[in-house]
């Protein structure tokens, strides 16, 4: 009876949001996920499944419905590359917090190393709240060791609103220090990542492989460029793989799916440690905002070891863009950045 119940409420949830205009929030427990739908079509999901290893939004699409994120490792699509299964949407989390690594953690690390990683657990929803213009989701989560040691206490609210042809969503996370002192290191890998679509990636003929800070080597195949057609650009007019590296305001990839012409314009926000951030905008799809790996990118010439005492609290915004049927000037994605820049910091 109590699952009948709940798959009817979860059905009723659904034929609400089917019928509603403008944005929409679905939220179904038993599937460890909560919806964000426009005029009833799926946008997005705020996803916490176990395997993740993290809360993350997946998948991401533009209001036409062209989905703009890699689907594997959760739904694997034909054609796209099957590296780095720690990749997956969008997500927040950092290579090296007390010496755990929250990043590179997946259901392909053996459990033997696991004790060297560390999760992100969901905790609970707190606000759903949808009208046509926008719909705000606010959840905490914990980061915890293997033995679910809290070292880190997040409240994270996600606005989604829409633009014209922009799909804005905004990601605004508080993160308090639960133990006498937690150190996110000088590293490579963090903070705000999002696995981007094969046909967004920047072309590229050539394999690599990757080493994280465990020593755990990652290789990237060489792949057919058929189709591939992402450039990046940031807000000092760099270009392709000279992105990588630099601070900068705001980066974005434009490229096509199909026939839709996308640009995905990450933001940084000025009252962010670290602004503006270093970005890991790597030509396999990759595409993070790394403000705390200062040493790394800055090849030793700077260094922040960015520490948080127990009790205090960290606020970390970024604005995601998803704009389709066209590209955008160099103009446009300034103004966007500006009007992020100029809203208001939630507290």
């Amino acid at each position: 009876m109590r699952v009948f119940c709940s798959l009817l409420l979860i059905s009723l949830a659904i034929a609400t949001a089917f019928g509603q205009k403008g944005f929409s929030l679905v939220d179904l427990p038993s599937k460890k996920k909560v919806e964000v739908r426009f005029d009833g079509k799926l946008l997005t999901a705020y996803c916490y499944f176990d395997s993740t290893e993290k809360p993350v939004l997946w998948p991401i699409k533009t209001f036409s419905g062209v989905t703009v994120t890699r689907g594997y490792p959760v739904a694997s699509r034909s054609g796209e590359r099957s590296d780095h299964p720690h990749h997956l949407g969008l997500w927040m989390n950092y290579e090296s917090v007390n010496g755990l690594d929250f990043w590179n953690n997946s259901t392909a690390i053996p459990e033997d190393k696991k004790s060297n990683y560390g999760s992100i657990r969901h905790q609970k929803i707190l606000t759903t709240k949808a009208k046509k213009e926008n719909a705000i989701l606010q959840t905490t989560s914990n980061w915890v060791d293997r033995e679910g040691k809290i070292l880190l206490e997040e409240k994270t609210t996600f606005i989604f609103s829409k633009k014209g042809n922009d799909f804005i969503i905004d990601r605004i996370a508080t993160l308090e220090a639960n133990v006498p002192e937690v150190v996110f290191k000088d590293v490579k890998d963090g903070m705000l990542g999002l696995r981007l679509a094969r046909q967004l990636e920047q072309p590229s003929t050539q394999a690599d492989k990757f080493i994280d800070a465990s020593g755990n080597i990652t290789t990237v195949a060489k792949m057919d460029n058929e189709g591939v057609t992402g450039l990046y650009q940031n807000k000092e007019a760099l270009s392709g793989d000279a992105v990588w590296g630099k601070r900068s305001a705001w980066a974005c990839i434009q490229g096509k799916i199909d026939t839709e012409t996308i640009t995905v314009q990450i933001i940084d926000h000025p009252n962010n440690e670290g602004y503006p951030t270093y970005w890991h905008a790597r030509g396999y799809g990759l595409f993070a905002a790394n403000p705390l790996g200062q040493n790394f990118f800055s090849g030793g010439k700077e260094e922040l070891n960015f520490t948080m005492k127990k009790g205090e609290r960290k606020t970390f915004q970024y604005r995601v863009i998803i704009h389709s049927g066209s590209s955008l000037t160099t103009v446009e994605l300034n103004q966007r950045a500006k009007d992020f820049a100029n809203r208001p910091q939630l507290k």
